[in-house]
């Protein structure tokens, strides 16, 4: 999952279907309004004029549910999507290989001790070591910061540190499941707590990937719902010793092979530039991963298929690729980019959904002002579903496509109403209901245009010349 930039909610209106016209000629200097305005409202008409977008992603996920990294649950899915994108006929349907992390989460459990029995409701971290068979029995100490743990780490020593910090936004609030680990083991305690990285609750639990620091010793380390949380910080504040049993049977296993699904429609002048799509396949091993990513993943590759239904061919190639391991490794980003390495510097644009596919209000993008102003004419053509807005950001706006943007490439992502994405992020309620089949199309739209104009406009976007090179990220 990346970071949600902004939060606005936008409402749909009524579309109309106008005739396919031909692109503009090369030797046009182009009117993106003009020339591409009744192509933008087939594909708009196209991708909301049913659900068959929901409906695929329905099929996925009721069909293969969650789909960690190195599951059998992972590659059956891909398996379907390959067939699928062969069935629909797209071109150059492949799996690219890719060696993923093998986490392995094991049974879990945490209990209240002291001041009185009862269990707490967990989920441990992604990578996390697991406890002796027997678990861990230690008093807590609870902390709101890194500083507090600081100012208190002579009482660390031997007991379980809980970080019960509140949420504000997702980059602040993650870094204490992504460090807290580490920073607890430095002082000497025996295994991690966090207050769950989530903007609402009703006792449920949100998992993500920990970092662990080579400096120190791995500890076991697991998320609370926080209204355990705030239940043991209150008992704390009481004066009252708070004791816990963990018992975690989390292991690493030695890398998996998964793949990472990719299907184009060729481009009628310029097939070898490419424009890039996509959102991540894999998910946590909670919920169905519905919003986080399969909705994403399934917004882009409806948006190809549409194009090639349509029959549109775009000057270029658009390409759609379903990345692998992006929540507890990114190691889908990092091997579709050195298995194209030599033609990254003919990527046109490449563009992510990682945010959940609720009402698109338009994109958040990365890349150079004049690229930025054709974005922006571009963006206009979505008026009918008010999803025109385009944010700016200095790095890439999406995690598997870092790699991609560090070497030049425009990137974007696509931005929606996030009001209620951690709500359900990393959890068992990550399902099929939560999204709105209409809302679900509104992305597809937004995806379709984007990529095929961008991709048919006479000259590419400029490359970002701020932008690193030869990056090994």
């Amino acid at each position: 999952m990346n970071p949600l930039r902004v939060v606005r909610h936008a409402a749909a209106c009524s579309l109309i279907l106008l005739p396919i016209t031909a692109a503009p000629s090369l030797a046009q200097t182009p009117s993106i309004a003009a020339d591409y305005r009744a192509i933008a409202d087939s594909l708009i008409h196209a991708a909301t004029a049913d659900s068959a977008a929901y409906l695929r992603l329905g099929k996925l996920v009721d069909t293969f549910g969650h789909r960690l990294s190195g599951s059998a649950s992972l590659e059956a899915a891909i398996g379907w999507v390959l067939r699928e994108m062969q069935a629909d006929g797209l071109q150059h349907v492949r799996g690219e290989p890719v060696m993923v992390p093998h986490w392995v989460r094991g049974a879990e459990s945490a209990d209240l001790v002291k001041p009185r029995a009862m269990p707490l409701r967990l989920l441990g971290l992604g990578g996390s070591v697991g406890t002796p068979k027997a678990g861990i029995t230690a008093p807590v100490l609870v902390v709101t910061s890194f500083d507090e743990l600081s100012r208190r780490a002579s009482e660390a020593r031997g007991k379980i540190v809980l970080f019960d910090e509140p949420f504000t936004e997702y980059t602040a609030t993650r870094k204490y499941r992504s460090d807290g680990p580490s920073a607890a083991a430095r002082v000497g305690a025996v295994a991690c707590l966090i207050r769950s990285v989530a903007s609402a609750s009703i006792r449920s639990p949100h998992t993500g990937q920990l970092d662990y620091d080579s400096t120190a010793a791995k500890i076991p380390a697991a998320a609370l719902s926080v209204e355990d949380a705030m239940l043991l910080h209150r008992f704390a504040d009481r004066g009252e010793p708070v004791v816990v049993t963990l018992r975690m049977g989390a292991r690493m296993l030695p890398d998996a092979p998964s793949r990472n699904a990719v299907a184009e429609v060729v481009g009628r002048e310029k097939p070898d530039e490419v424009v890039v799509l996509g959102g991540h396949i894999d998910s946590w091993d909670v919920g169905q991963g519905a919003m986080d990513d399969g909705g994403g993943a399934v917004a882009a590759w409806e948006a190809v298929r549409l194009i090639h239904r349509l029959g549109l061919r775009p000057r270029r190639t658009v390409r759609v690729v379903l990345w692998t391991n992006e929540e507890n490794g990114g190691r889908g980003g990092q091997g579709y980019h050195d298995a194209h390495a030599a033609e990254v510097g003919r990527h046109v644009l490449a563009m992510e959904s990682d945010n959940g596919v609720f009402n698109p209000t338009g994109y958040v993008f990365a890349g150079s002002d004049s690229a930025a102003a054709v974005v922006q004419q571009v963006a206009a053509l979505m008026q009918p579903i008010a999803a025109t807005a385009v944010q700016r950001e200095r790095e890439s706006p999406a995690a598997d496509i870092t790699t991609l943007v560090e070497e030049g490439v425009p990137g974007m992502e696509l931005q929606v109403d996030g009001s209620r994405y951690f709500w359900y992020h990393h959890t068992d309620g990550d399902t099929l209901d939560k999204l709105n089949p209409a809302e679900v199309a509104r992305c597809v739209a937004a995806m379709a245009v984007m990529a095929y104009v961008v991709a048919d406009l006479p000259e590419p976007l400029a490359r970002n010349p701020a932008a690193t090179t030869g990056s090994t990220r």
